[in-house]
């Protein structure tokens, strides 16, 4: 599966700045009874309604072209990728395998943050193109990108798979020294400078489920408010209150000497 290691480097970059940030300022606010706690869900964000990113009729919705989208930010591409998915509604598989060598990586990606395991992420990623294309016919447009649709069917294959499993996810080190950058030059705070990669993703594995996927997505995945919003079914209020909570959680599970 294809990597994109300068988007990747990137991604944990911005996301140990802002873990060193949440850090740094945890250090000038006194300490309470809840700190030994993760910031849980609250009821009203867990509570708002969020989008929908399918339709389950038998086949393509008719007058919803006008709300087809894609999120690239090459006008060419946009029409591009609109039009591949049109005719692989219609049954055009060639279309359909463009529209695979697109997403894949980014797909594979995020299922590989969420299960830790490169077979698994891979295996996952297959089945949900497949599920893609069984469903294609009945795919509608929503005003967002296609790639959320296929970020809602990997998300809810890697829930169904820890469910089916009854495991808990945990942090292997399978390919993490590929993935752990050494730290920037410059001068860099000690907090920062002791945030590796590795320890960042320790931590990253043990948030509530839907924090770390919005953490992934936003940090990792490079994906926009709106588009985490329709992956998790969430308002765009709702998901930055969920980043805020998953990287101050982060921050609280950071080793004692980082703290």
């Amino acid at each position: 599966m294809p990597w994109h290691d300068g988007d990747l480097a990137r991604g944990l970059e911005a996301l140990r700045v802002a873990v060193a940030a949440a850090l740094a300022a945890s250090e000038a606010v006194p300490a309470s009874a809840g700190d030994g706690w993760l910031i849980a869900e609250s009821s009203p964000l867990a509570h708002q309604p969020g989008p929908t990113s399918g339709h389950s009729g038998d086949g393509p919705a008719p007058g919803d072209s006008n709300l087809a989208a894609s999120s690239e930010e090459n006008e060419a591409e946009r029409q591009r990728l609109i039009a591949l998915v049109e005719l692989a509604r219609q049954g055009d598989t060639e279309a359909f395998g463009l529209l695979y060598d697109h997403y894949n990586g980014a797909v594979y990606r995020f299922l590989y943050y969420r299960t830790r395991s490169q077979t698994l992420a891979e295996d996952l990623t297959s089945e949900t193109f497949f599920r893609a294309l069984r469903s294609m016919t009945g795919f509608r447009w929503q005003g967002k990108d296609f790639g959320a649709w296929l970020m809602t069917i990997a998300r809810n294959l890697a829930t169904d798979h820890f469910k089916a499993s009854r495991t808990r996810l945990e942090l292997t080190t399978e390919d993490m020294g590929a993935h752990d950058d050494a730290a920037a030059d410059g001068p860099e705070t000690e907090v920062l400078a002791g945030l590796t990669n590795e320890v960042l993703l320790q931590c990253l594995a043990k948030l509530p489920t839907e924090q770390r996927d919005c953490v992934v997505m936003r940090f990792l995945q490079s994906m926009s408010i709106a588009e985490t919003a329709v992956v998790l079914g969430r308002s765009e209020g709702a998901i930055k209150q969920l980043q805020l909570r998953g990287v101050r959680n982060l921050a609280k599970l950071m080793p004692e000497g980082l703290r």
